[in-house]
């Protein structure tokens, strides 16, 4: 019931945050659309040693358990909703059906902190336009996919001069 009642709040703060965006935009006022990801769920064998791992591992807040509680909040960035074919190696297992992509600031670190918790860490060695990445496995099998995004290029020089103004 709760999980129920969450979702509902969820989705009615999501659509009033996104209501005055999509007045403003005559594209995205003709259809509707979501304003973000609300929530992952994740069957596992274990669901106790499985959120601690995204707990003790990435951070990730265990699910409040009352409202008063408020859920782990993500820092505003880029999103990916790509789909694969049916008989991609990607994901690894075959009857694997999802993997879970998540932002990093430095991937170094966070690589460092997986390593220390004694997870086996495989980084891509290759700098793509797009960023770094890394693969982790969760204590079920699924991969985790680490993705520090390149810099853009006002990050750039900002951080070249010391400030975070964007450069005219």
């Amino acid at each position: 019931m709760f999980n129920r009642l969450m979702a509902t709040a969820v989705m009615a703060a999501a659509l009033a945050a996104g209501a005055d965006a999509r007045a403003s935009d005559p594209i995205v006022a003709e259809q509707p659309s979501v304003t973000g990801i609300g929530g992952v769920f994740i069957r596992a064998q274990d669901p106790e040693a499985m959120t601690a791992w995204y707990e003790d591992n990435l951070g990730i807040s265990r699910t409040p358990t009352s409202y008063d509680e408020e859920p782990w909040q993500q820092e505003a960035g880029p999103t990916v909703f790509g789909m694969f074919s049916h008989d991609t190696e990607y994901f690894g297992r075959e009857e694997q059906q999802f993997m879970l992509n998540f932002r990093t600031g430095d991937l170094d670190v966070l690589v460092a902190h997986l390593r220390a918790n004694g997870n086996e860490v495989t980084v891509d060695p290759e700098t793509y336009p797009n960023g770094r990445f890394a693969r982790v496995y969760d204590p079920d099998g699924n991969p985790v996919q680490l993705w520090e995004p390149a810099a853009s290029s006002a990050d750039e020089a900002a951080n070249e001069t010391g400030n975070m103004e964007t450069p005219e």
